[in-house]
Protein backbone atom coordinates (compact mmCIF):
# COMPACT_ATOMS: atom_id res chain seq x y z
CA UNK A 1 0.00 0.00 0.00
CA UNK A 2 1.13 3.37 0.15
CA UNK A 3 1.40 5.95 3.57
CA UNK A 4 1.44 2.75 4.94
CA UNK A 5 4.04 0.91 4.83
CA UNK A 6 5.79 -1.01 2.49
CA UNK A 7 5.29 -4.87 2.51
CA UNK A 8 7.87 -7.16 3.48
CA UNK A 9 6.63 -10.74 2.82
CA UNK A 10 9.93 -11.97 1.59
CA UNK A 11 12.06 -10.18 3.64
CA UNK A 12 13.66 -8.55 0.99
CA UNK A 13 15.00 -5.28 2.14
CA UNK A 14 16.59 -3.13 -0.80
CA UNK A 15 15.36 -4.39 -3.73
CA UNK A 16 13.69 -1.39 -5.06
CA UNK A 17 12.01 -3.29 -8.21
CA UNK A 18 10.31 -5.99 -6.41
CA UNK A 19 6.31 -5.59 -7.21
CA UNK A 20 5.48 -6.60 -3.62
CA UNK A 21 7.75 -3.57 -2.00
CA UNK A 22 4.56 -1.48 -0.90
CA UNK A 23 6.01 1.69 0.87
CA UNK A 24 4.71 2.37 3.66
CA UNK A 25 3.51 5.51 5.16
CA UNK A 26 4.22 6.66 8.63
CA UNK A 27 2.88 10.03 9.68
CA UNK A 28 4.91 10.59 12.29
CA UNK A 29 7.93 10.45 9.56
CA UNK A 30 6.24 11.87 6.86
CA UNK A 31 7.87 15.82 6.07
CA UNK A 32 5.75 18.98 4.73
CA UNK A 33 7.28 18.89 1.86
CA UNK A 34 4.15 19.44 0.03
CA UNK A 35 3.24 22.49 1.59
CA UNK A 36 6.71 24.12 1.63
CA UNK A 37 6.39 23.75 -2.15
CA UNK A 38 3.16 25.06 -3.06
CA UNK A 39 3.47 28.28 -1.10
CA UNK A 40 2.86 29.85 -4.09
CA UNK A 41 0.34 29.18 -6.15
CA UNK A 42 -0.04 29.69 -9.85
CA UNK A 43 -1.07 32.49 -11.27
CA UNK A 44 -4.33 33.50 -11.96
CA UNK A 45 -7.81 33.06 -10.00
CA UNK A 46 -9.64 30.06 -10.21
CA UNK A 47 -13.30 31.92 -9.08
CA UNK A 48 -14.34 31.39 -12.39
CA UNK A 49 -13.61 27.85 -12.58
CA UNK A 50 -15.44 27.36 -9.72
CA UNK A 51 -18.62 28.85 -10.61
CA UNK A 52 -18.82 27.16 -14.16
CA UNK A 53 -18.51 23.71 -12.09
CA UNK A 54 -20.56 24.88 -9.41
CA UNK A 55 -23.34 25.96 -12.49
CA UNK A 56 -22.98 23.12 -13.84
CA UNK A 57 -23.41 20.72 -10.72
CA UNK A 58 -26.26 22.65 -9.68
CA UNK A 59 -27.84 21.99 -12.98
CA UNK A 60 -26.82 18.17 -12.65
CA UNK A 61 -28.42 17.91 -9.37
CA UNK A 62 -31.57 20.40 -9.88
CA UNK A 63 -29.80 22.70 -7.82
CA UNK A 64 -29.73 21.22 -4.56
CA UNK A 65 -26.36 21.25 -2.80
CA UNK A 66 -24.94 17.91 -1.61
CA UNK A 67 -24.58 17.28 1.81
CA UNK A 68 -21.10 17.53 3.29
CA UNK A 69 -20.07 13.88 3.98
CA UNK A 70 -17.33 12.40 3.63
CA UNK A 71 -17.81 9.13 0.71
CA UNK A 72 -14.26 9.56 -1.11
CA UNK A 73 -11.13 9.78 0.33
CA UNK A 74 -7.25 10.28 -0.89
CA UNK A 75 -4.55 8.10 -0.04
CA UNK A 76 -0.99 9.08 -0.03
CA UNK A 77 2.28 6.85 -1.29
CA UNK A 78 6.03 7.47 -2.64
CA UNK A 79 6.67 7.28 -5.35
CA UNK A 80 10.75 7.99 -5.08
CA UNK A 81 12.92 5.25 -2.71
CA UNK A 82 13.36 6.47 1.00
CA UNK A 83 14.66 4.46 3.47
CA UNK A 84 13.57 3.42 6.61
CA UNK A 85 14.83 0.82 9.03
CA UNK A 86 16.42 -0.55 5.82
CA UNK A 87 13.10 -0.88 4.24
CA UNK A 88 12.57 1.15 1.07
CA UNK A 89 9.27 2.76 1.33
CA UNK A 90 8.63 3.33 -1.98
CA UNK A 91 5.29 2.44 -3.56
CA UNK A 92 4.14 4.40 -6.74
CA UNK A 93 0.53 3.90 -8.31
CA UNK A 94 2.61 1.80 -11.44
CA UNK A 95 3.79 -0.30 -8.29
CA UNK A 96 -0.17 -0.98 -7.63
CA UNK A 97 -0.69 -1.61 -11.19
CA UNK A 98 1.98 -4.27 -11.12
CA UNK A 99 0.41 -6.44 -8.49
CA UNK A 100 -1.45 -9.30 -8.59
CA UNK A 101 -4.97 -8.18 -9.55
CA UNK A 102 -3.89 -4.48 -9.45
CA UNK A 103 -4.96 -5.16 -5.77
CA UNK A 104 -2.82 -4.41 -2.21
CA UNK A 105 -3.32 -3.67 1.02
CA UNK A 106 -2.73 -0.45 2.92
CA UNK A 107 -0.47 -1.18 5.39
CA UNK A 108 1.70 0.77 8.18
CA UNK A 109 -0.76 3.39 9.12
CA UNK A 110 0.46 4.63 12.31
CA UNK A 111 -1.85 7.40 13.17
CA UNK A 112 -5.37 7.05 15.38
CA UNK A 113 -6.91 9.29 12.83
CA UNK A 114 -5.95 7.97 9.93
CA UNK A 115 -6.71 4.83 11.19
CA UNK A 116 -9.83 5.60 11.93
CA UNK A 117 -10.54 6.66 8.60
CA UNK A 118 -9.45 3.54 7.24
CA UNK A 119 -11.89 2.30 9.86
CA UNK A 120 -14.73 4.09 8.01
CA UNK A 121 -13.59 3.06 4.87
CA UNK A 122 -16.74 0.91 2.58
CA UNK A 123 -16.57 -1.36 -0.14
CA UNK A 124 -16.54 0.32 -3.60
CA UNK A 125 -15.70 3.65 -2.46
CA UNK A 126 -13.08 5.51 -4.70
CA UNK A 127 -10.25 7.20 -3.73
CA UNK A 128 -7.52 9.41 -5.15
CA UNK A 129 -3.87 7.81 -5.41
CA UNK A 130 -2.11 11.11 -4.44
CA UNK A 131 1.83 10.47 -4.92
CA UNK A 132 3.30 12.17 -1.63
CA UNK A 133 6.92 13.16 -0.23
CA UNK A 134 8.45 13.91 -3.81
CA UNK A 135 9.53 16.17 -6.04
CA UNK A 136 6.13 17.49 -7.75
CA UNK A 137 3.38 15.57 -5.20
CA UNK A 138 -0.38 15.40 -6.92
CA UNK A 139 -3.15 13.20 -8.14
CA UNK A 140 -2.39 10.34 -10.31
CA UNK A 141 -5.12 7.92 -10.16
CA UNK A 142 -8.07 6.23 -8.51
CA UNK A 143 -8.58 3.39 -6.65
CA UNK A 144 -11.61 1.91 -5.09
CA UNK A 145 -11.87 -0.15 -2.00
CA UNK A 146 -12.11 -3.92 -2.15
CA UNK A 147 -12.20 -4.99 1.34
CA UNK A 148 -12.70 -3.02 4.24
CA UNK A 149 -10.82 -2.44 7.59
CA UNK A 150 -8.98 -5.67 8.86
CA UNK A 151 -5.65 -6.30 11.07
CA UNK A 152 -2.75 -4.91 9.88
CA UNK A 153 -0.32 -7.62 10.30
CA UNK A 154 2.87 -5.38 10.31
CA UNK A 155 1.84 -4.60 14.06
CA UNK A 156 2.94 -7.72 14.73
CA UNK A 157 5.88 -8.45 12.92
CA UNK A 158 9.71 -7.11 14.23
CA UNK A 159 11.62 -7.14 11.11
CA UNK A 160 8.85 -4.33 9.69
CA UNK A 161 9.68 -0.90 10.06
CA UNK A 162 5.82 -0.65 11.31
CA UNK A 163 6.22 -3.21 14.32
CA UNK A 164 4.26 -2.23 17.12
CA UNK A 165 5.06 -3.72 20.49
CA UNK A 166 2.74 -2.76 22.54
CA UNK A 167 -0.73 -4.40 19.90
CA UNK A 168 -1.96 -7.30 20.67
CA UNK A 169 -3.29 -9.91 18.46
CA UNK A 170 -6.38 -9.88 20.74
CA UNK A 171 -7.21 -6.64 20.58
CA UNK A 172 -4.75 -5.37 17.03
CA UNK A 173 -4.58 -1.50 17.48
CA UNK A 174 -3.98 -0.95 13.63
CA UNK A 175 -6.44 -1.56 10.58
CA UNK A 176 -5.48 -1.74 7.17
CA UNK A 177 -7.76 -2.03 3.89
CA UNK A 178 -7.51 -3.60 0.83
CA UNK A 179 -7.34 -1.46 -2.50
CA UNK A 180 -7.47 -2.31 -6.65
CA UNK A 181 -6.37 0.27 -9.50
CA UNK A 182 -9.46 1.67 -11.41
CA UNK A 183 -7.76 3.80 -14.20
CA UNK A 184 -5.36 7.13 -13.60
CA UNK A 185 -6.24 10.34 -14.25
CA UNK A 186 -6.58 11.74 -17.83
CA UNK A 187 -3.56 14.01 -16.28
CA UNK A 188 -1.81 14.50 -13.42
CA UNK A 189 -3.28 16.95 -10.98
CA UNK A 190 -0.54 18.28 -8.87
CA UNK A 191 -0.49 19.82 -5.81
CA UNK A 192 0.12 23.22 -6.66
CA UNK A 193 -3.04 23.50 -8.64
CA UNK A 194 -4.82 21.91 -5.77
CA UNK A 195 -4.06 24.57 -3.98
CA UNK A 196 -4.52 27.61 -6.31
CA UNK A 197 -8.29 26.56 -6.23
CA UNK A 198 -8.53 25.85 -2.57
CA UNK A 199 -7.50 29.33 -1.98
CA UNK A 200 -9.95 31.05 -4.22
CA UNK A 201 -12.56 29.07 -2.93
CA UNK A 202 -11.74 29.97 0.54
CA UNK A 203 -12.55 33.25 -0.48
CA UNK A 204 -15.67 32.33 -2.53
CA UNK A 205 -16.93 29.58 -0.80
CA UNK A 206 -15.60 26.67 -3.17
CA UNK A 207 -15.91 22.72 -1.89
CA UNK A 208 -12.31 22.65 -1.84
CA UNK A 209 -12.27 25.59 1.04
CA UNK A 210 -11.86 23.28 3.73
CA UNK A 211 -10.01 20.42 2.06
CA UNK A 212 -8.15 18.45 4.53
CA UNK A 213 -5.57 18.06 2.23
CA UNK A 214 -4.69 21.98 3.54
CA UNK A 215 -6.04 21.75 6.84
CA UNK A 216 -4.47 18.45 8.09
CA UNK A 217 -1.75 18.45 5.47
CA UNK A 218 0.26 16.00 8.02
CA UNK A 219 -2.62 12.93 7.51
CA UNK A 220 -1.69 10.41 4.88
CA UNK A 221 -5.39 9.24 4.85
CA UNK A 222 -7.88 11.84 4.54
CA UNK A 223 -11.60 11.72 3.56
CA UNK A 224 -13.43 13.71 0.96
CA UNK A 225 -17.02 15.03 0.17
CA UNK A 226 -18.61 14.62 -2.85
CA UNK A 227 -17.88 17.99 -3.80
CA UNK A 228 -14.25 17.88 -3.08
CA UNK A 229 -13.79 14.54 -5.29
CA UNK A 230 -16.44 15.78 -7.88
CA UNK A 231 -14.35 18.61 -8.28
CA UNK A 232 -10.48 17.95 -8.18
CA UNK A 233 -11.76 14.73 -10.74
CA UNK A 234 -12.89 17.44 -13.12
CA UNK A 235 -9.75 19.50 -13.50
CA UNK A 236 -8.58 16.62 -15.34
CA UNK A 237 -10.67 17.96 -17.91
CA UNK A 238 -9.06 21.50 -17.97
CA UNK A 239 -5.39 22.23 -19.48
CA UNK A 240 -2.36 22.39 -17.22
CA UNK A 241 -2.17 26.22 -16.04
Amino acid sequence: MPWPSRKRDKGAVADKKEPDAKIAKTEETQKNEEEEKSTKPPAGSSKSGWKNWKKAKESDAGGEESKQTYCHWLLKSEPESRLEKGVDMKFSIEDLKAQPNQTTFWEGVRNYQARNFLRAMKLGQQAFFYHSNCKEPGVVGIVKIVKEAYPDHTQFDQKDPHYDSTSRKENPKWSMVDVQFVRMTKRFIPLSEIKAHHLAHKADGGPLKNMMLFTRQRLSIQPLTQEEFDFVLSLEEEKPH
